[in-house]
């Protein structure tokens, strides 16, 4: 168990939740979700709870509905049976920019940054729902136009410093190494000011020291900015190392939910990334 798991309780809806937690309300309450593609059912049955300063991970096997759970999240998708609360107020029928607004950020397994643009243009982008500027002050270039630029570069470069970056701030995003884009796109989705940001292999063509300064980077987070954090994740080293509840799952189904310690000695777990054992080689 990892420095950083806590007890995991039941709650109410049948999900787990951190002991510390007990008594606020979740950031996310996922209640019997599901979605069907024509006659496929891509994700059956899935809920969870996570609390406001929870570090969450999502783990399965290629293929087993991980990112479409993510996309459900995040108003992509919408469900076709279940319910999403998010700060306790559920997002059936919302877009994804409202969802957004409501307190949920993302980042993407395939890097969605705007390449032709800096760094610091990046994140600003990121930063167009607390950016309070009228129409007509926009166009005018009035006294506010300015006020609102100069706080948004200062809040900006904040969060580039944060993430090491700011020395890269002026640089076009598409010229950027791999690892350096991967924390650019966190930078931004923290400048949407979240309440919970799901991260979507965040380490992904990382090489192992740039995934231990992400483990570093992902408690930082939380603690600093007192969010919550809802990943999926192959490197199990970084999964296990920095997640406090697991949920796994296979065929759009979860098999099995806890704290790292329970998740990798959980059979169902170990068959569904290693298959069954044949009879035979139990010998072997």
């Amino acid at each position: 168990m990892n420095e950083y798991s806590k007890k995991m309780i039941q709650v109410p809806s049948y999900n787990l939740l951190r002991e510390q937690d007990a008594d606020k309300q979740p950031v996310l309450d996922v209640r019997n979700l599901g979605i069907d593609f024509g006659g496929l059912t891509a994700v059956d049955s899935f809920q969870m709870t996570i609390g406001p300063t929870e570090i969450s991970g999502l783990i399965g096997p290629n293929g087993a509905g991980k990112t479409t759970i993510f996309n459900l999240l995040t108003g992509v998708y919408q469900p076709t049976r279940g319910s999403i609360l998010l700060n306790g107020i559920d997002t059936k029928g919302m877009t994804t920019a409202k969802v957004n607004r409501l307190g949920i950020a993302r980042t993407f397994q395939n890097i969605r940054l705007f390449t032709d643009m800096s760094a610091l243009d990046n994140v600003k982008v990121g930063m167009h729902n607390a950016i309070r500027c009228s129409f007509a002050s926009s166009v005018l270039r009035l006294p506010g136009y300015f006020k609102a630029e100069k706080a948004a570069n200062e809040k900006a470069m904040e969060l580039l410093e944060f993430m090491g970056l700011a020395d890269v701030a002026d640089t076009k995003a598409g010229s950027l190494p791999y690892g350096v884009q991967r924390r650019l796109e966190i930078a931004r989705a923290l400048a949407t000011n979240p309440s919970i940001i799901l991260l979507d292999e965040p380490a992904a063509g990382m090489n192992p020291s740039e995934t231990a300064e992400l483990m570093h980077q992902i408690r930082r987070i939380r603690d600093t900015f007192q969010i919550a954090i809802f990943l999926i994740e192959h490197d199990m080293n970084l999964v296990m190392g920095v997640c406090e509840g697991i949920v796994v799952v296979n065929y759009g189904r979860i098999i099995a939910k806890g704290t790292p310690e329970q998740i990798k000695n959980d059979p169902a777990v170990i068959e569904a990334y290693l298959g069954r054992k044949e009879c035979g080689d139990a010998e072997n």
